[in-house]
């Protein structure tokens, strides 16, 4: 049983936008870029969002000077749900150019420093920059190295002032275990400052996640039971229900742990937990994110379970196992399924126990968040016979991240009739039928902030590390401990019988989806 709720006028934020500026794509020729990066643009050039002087500058080692923009137009078109003669599509195609070179290619950073310099002077972008790192991330420490060799990763200065900014976004995984993720950061900051660095995690870019903030902070009615006294407990739940997608390199490096958990994951645990911080300034909510991981005691193997998905069927279709997919090793460890039970050690959550899963090829794709509240401490509706009692749930509120953005709350009502029934009813909020749907893919925001410099929806060094600090003790136990029982769940399934046997042990279960 559900009720739909309406929204009504909405309170609009001033709008914004950046300096003139340069956006360079390193990497251009992958999929993001097509699918994603200029999709978004496009989406914010139709608000209104982008500088009158705007330019975007595709780099790749491949020869496509000709094809690039022609290509990313039709991106933006089936990508972006654009016509395509929509009147502002080939003035902004206009303003896109290609260059091809190798990332260790000092010659071909002279070249690009020239065409950007050329760019300034044909559009009027004034010398801001803001370089994509969409790359393998095994390029990242050569393209800031030869950024800063070559004087394009700091601003030019007069008389005691920048005359321009430069900013650099960078691309996940940002390492792949503490130490490199250390390391990384070292090499990055070398060349840029902090400020000038934008680790990037796309699911801050979904509404339904920037939502959460405006959930919590923006109605007096729910903070005042966002605590250990109201909540029984919290999950997680990051579900896809695609395998690898040709990508088994790639996954036998990283693994769900890594790949998901580790940032995604992590992101939303925080907004969640997270204490209320004194502004809505990038400093004063990523300082409050970092005291949540921190806050986080050393995660005991035993309160985690791995999994990889085996042969089964999704959407109707027999699949293959992980071990069955192509470029994976036969006698492959890599976790396709990860699920963490974890505690925050301090006032607002002693006490309040955190469940995590991720995973590939489960029963349906889902991201969400679950909060359930404690019962009752007395079940007053019951008939003579001391029944009625049974259908009394806890309450339960939900966010749903992807597929359908929205937030349910799940409580009891009494069925209509002459006897005590109860039955659990939702309030549902769906942002498509509330605002109506969307073409936008959540990159939009994520870039307009950081060409605006605003790095709240960004991580910080600090939080990249306090996360690896966390994930990669489970890392390294799980290396020493090789599980001979893989593949350990079906495709098409919610994951190994040991996650629910985790929650189990507590006296709980996992929410069904």
């Amino acid at each position: 049983m559900s009720t739909n709720i309406s929204s009504t006028a909405a309170v609009q934020q001033p709008e914004r936008t950046p300096d003139p500026c340069i956006v360079v794509i390193f990497g251009a020729s992958g999929d993001l870029t097509k699918r994603k990066l200029l999709p978004a643009l496009y989406h914010l050039e139709q608000s209104g969002l982008l500088p009158k002087d705007f330019a975007v500058v595709g780099v790749a080692r491949r020869p496509l000077e000709k094809s690039f923009a022609p290509d990313m137009k039709e991106g933006i078109i089936s990508g972006g749900g654009v016509e395509k003669d929509e009147a502002k599509l080939d003035p902004f195609v206009g303003r896109i150019q290609y260059h091809a070179m190798n990332f260790d290619d000092a010659a071909g950073y002279d070249a690009l420093k020239k065409v950007l310099a050329d760019i300034d002077k044909k559009f009027g972008t004034k010398g801001n920059r803001l370089f994509y790192l969409a790359t393998a991330p095994e390029y990242f420490s050569d393209i800031v190295k030869y950024l800063g060799d070559h004087g394009m990763a700091k601003p030019e200065v007069k008389d005691g002032e920048a005359k321009n900014w430069v900013r650099t976004i960078v691309e996940k995984p940002f390492g792949h275990d503490l130490e490199s993720a250390k390391a990384l950061n070292n090499e990055v900051n070398k060349v840029f400052s902090e400020d000038q660095i934008f680790r990037i995690d796309h699911y801050l870019g979904k509404e339904t996640v920037q939502n959460i903030l405006v959930f919590r902070f923006g109605n007096g009615i729910f903070e005042n039971v966002w605590n250990r006294n109201y909540i029984d407990h919290v999950e997680i739940t990051a579900a896809e229900s695609i395998g690898i997608e040709g990508r088994g390199p790639f996954y036998e490096t990283a693994g769900a742990l890594r790949d998901v958990v580790q940032n995604h994951v992590m992101e939303l645990l925080s907004f969640v937990a997270m204490e209320p911080p004194v502004s809505f300034e990038a400093s004063a909510v990523r300082a409050e994110k970092v005291k949540v991981w921190k806050a986080i005691p050393p995660i005991h193997p035993a309160d985690t379970v791995r999994g990889q998905y085996g042969p089964g069927t999704v959407d109707g279709k027999a699949v293959v196992g992980y071990r069955q997919e192509e470029r994976v090793h036969p006698r492959s460890q890599t976790e396709t399924y990860a699920a963490l039970r974890l505690e925050i050690d301090n006032w607002r959550w002693a006490g309040v126990p955190f469940y995590i899963r991720a995973g590939k090829r489960l029963g349906k794709r889902v991201t969400e968040i679950t909060i359930q509240f404690k019962l009752p401490p007395q079940m007053l509706f019951k008939d003579a016979q001391g029944k009625g009692a049974e259908g009394i749930q806890p309450n339960v509120l939900s966010m749903r991240i992807q597929p359908d953005e929205g937030i349910t709350l799940q409580f009891g009502a009494k069925v209509p009739g002459p006897t005590m029934t109860i039955s659990k009813v939702d309030m549902d909020f769906s942002y498509a039928e509330a605002f109506g749907k969307s073409s936008a893919n959540g990159y939009e925001r994520l870039l307009l902030d950081a060409m605006l410099g605003d790095a709240t929806l960004f991580a910080h060094r600090d939080g990249v590390e306090a996360t690896w600090s966390l994930i990669t003790p489970i890392l390294e136990a799980w290396a020493k401990d090789p599980i001979n029982s893989l593949p350990n769940y079906a495709a098409g399934t919610w994951g190994p019988a040991t996650a629910d046997a985790m929650l189990k042990t507590d006296g709980r279960k996992w929410r069904k989806l």
